[in-house]
């Protein structure tokens, strides 16, 4: 599902302190990048057996080259999914994810924002 009206959406940042900030706060790069796109997930574990949620945001390069580790990154809207084994994790809106979950996922995107907002001021100074 989408995590419509977030404030990180529409972010601009460098990625080498972007992925700093998204790793400070548990989210993991892990490969998951090619050279116009970076994709950052945070595993949510849930209280019920066998199911694991995912929160992830997602961004492309407006300049540079994400493979340099030198690019200018636009943030996405992010995506809250659950995964479903063997196929794997579903983003859609018909994924039935409960309230905690989502304000969980919330929490943890308005500190990221917070920190990217943070940064931004710093670099501005």
């Amino acid at each position: 599902m989408k995590l419509e009206h977030t404030e990180i959406q529409d972010t601009v940042l460098d990625l080498q302190p972007l992925t700093y900030i998204m790793e400070r706060n548990g989210f993991v790069l892990a490969g998951q990048w090619d050279y116009e796109r970076v994709t950052y997930d945070l595993k949510i574990n849930a209280p019920e057996k066998n199911i694991t949620y995912y929160l992830r945001v997602s961004g492309y390069a407006q300049e540079g080259d994400v493979d340099s580790g030198k690019a200018v990154i636009k943030l996405l809207t992010p995506l809250l999914g659950v995964h479903h084994y063997p196929h794997g994790v579903e983003y859609g809106e018909e994924q039935d994810i409960p309230n905690n979950i989502q304000e969980k996922a919330r929490r943890v995107l308005k500190n990221v924002d917070e920190q990217l907002k943070q940064f931004q001021s710093e670099e501005a100074n």
